[in-house]
């Protein structure tokens, strides 16, 4: 039996996927950089660094089974034939990941054409969390306690009448416990839980892959086309390749009033929704339902996705602003996969530099509605600032 960390190419998010196909087919000559960021100063124990290495070393073994394929075939339609056999033939090249640790901090890095490395963020950080709990001999909650934690809040989502998904790959405290919380959702969450970010474990669940597209699309775009045209060819990109399926817009890669100038009536016709991911929720909320009603659009016809640090009194305060004025749904992560009685890490891996086809590599950025949760070159998020008329 494999001892492996990683033992599916779909334990993965979903967007990962919908953005890699993008990618095959817009830009196979793009190359693109990453960089783990360790926002909450955790202390790495010693034996992490080499233990990382062999889980990456590892995952050149991993390969898509028929099985899989197949599910993919039959719950993704508009992903296509070729992309699949694409996916069929893809095998991890560990060969684009470096790890070090010098003294308690840990340093990864990733680099390589686009449609490969875009498939490593998540499974690093995944990896990171689960073995700095395992190395720490950190203890956890017994099993029966997780599965009542979880099974308390879903049930208190249900109440509510919400509509809720697992979105918790990258900051769970193990494999183990992700798939305990995936299987507790699915047998009490009933009509209210839709799916789990998580390709594998929707498939074992037989629950639905839930998706579209990260900040790394929109920054992509920035240093191909400038910060001006980034949401709008963006957008115009995913409508080209999904012909208006996997309709949820990613909203504050360049703040969201900026990111509503450029999604236009056009836009916000084409799309089903936009997704919340930093800033105060209701000040969020007030936007959205404002920029609708200009267009002379229904809010009630189109949803937000809640998925910024969400817990069950953060959820209600949300529901209690919009029910009545829009539609929403809710992507809870780390309050479901890692809410078992130790310290939630605080770790990314955003992409930090692109290079597009016949460019150099151009430093890229996200300029988040929490100023804290900028990330990038300082001398890039201060022309960024400047081009866009930000404060």
């Amino acid at each position: 039996m494999s001892t492996a960390l990683i033992t599916s190419l779909l334990d993965n998010d979903f967007y990962k996927f919908t953005m890699q196909h993008a990618v095959v087919r817009l830009f196979p000559y793009a190359h693109a950089r990453y960089q783990f960021i360790n926002r909450g100063n955790h202390q790495y124990p010693e034996g992490l660094a080499a233990a990382l290495r062999s889980a990456i070393d590892e995952m050149a073994e991993l390969k898509l089974t028929p099985d899989e394929k197949k599910f993919l075939q039959e719950k993704c339609p508009y992903l296509p034939p070729t992309y699949l056999d694409f996916l069929n033939g893809f095998r991890y090249n560990p060969s684009e990941v470096s790890v070090a640790r010098n003294g308690s901090e840990l340093s990864v890095t990733v680099e390589g054409n686009w449609y490969r490395t875009i498939l490593w963020e998540v499974p690093l950080m995944s990896l990171i969390c689960e073995l700095y709990y395992r190395l720490n001999n950190t203890k956890r909650l017994p099993d029966d306690k997780v599965k009542q934690i979880v099974k308390d809040k879903i049930e208190h989502y249900k109440k509510s009448g919400i509509k809720v998904a697992d979105f918790g790959t990258r900051r769970r405290y193990s494999y183990p416990v992700h798939k305990m919380v995936v299987e507790t959702l699915k047998e009490y969450g009933g009509s209210s839980f839709t799916g789990t970010s998580n390709v594998s474990l929707a498939m074992q669940f037989g629950v639905k892959p839930i998706g579209t597209h990260a900040h790394e699309w929109f920054m992509f775009h920035a240093a191909r086309y400038g910060f001006k045209m980034s949401n709008t060819l963006a957008l115009d990109n995913w409508v080209e390749v999904y012909r208006g399926d996997l309709g949820i817009a990613l909203s504050d890669t360049y703040t969201t009033p900026v990111f509503f100038e450029s999604f236009d009536r056009k836009f916000s016709k084409l799309f089903d929704g936009v997704r919340h991911d930093s800033g105060d929720p209701i000040v969020f909320a007030e936007q959205t339902i404002r920029h609708y009603r200009s267009l002379g659009i229904d809010p009630l016809s189109k949803t937000i996705i809640f998925s910024d640090g969400l817990t069950p009194e953060k959820v209600d305060r949300i529901v209690a602003y919009c029910k009545g004025k829009i539609g929403m749904s809710f992507g809870i992560g780390t309050n479901f996969t890692n809410d078992v009685g130790v310290p939630p890490m605080n770790i990314v891996i955003k992409m930090t530099e692109a290079r597009p086809e016949g460019k150099d590599w151009i430093s890229v950025i996200k300029l988040s509605d929490e100023h804290d949760k900028n990330t990038g070159n300082t001398d890039m998020i201060r022309l960024a600032k400047k081009i866009l008329g930000i404060d």
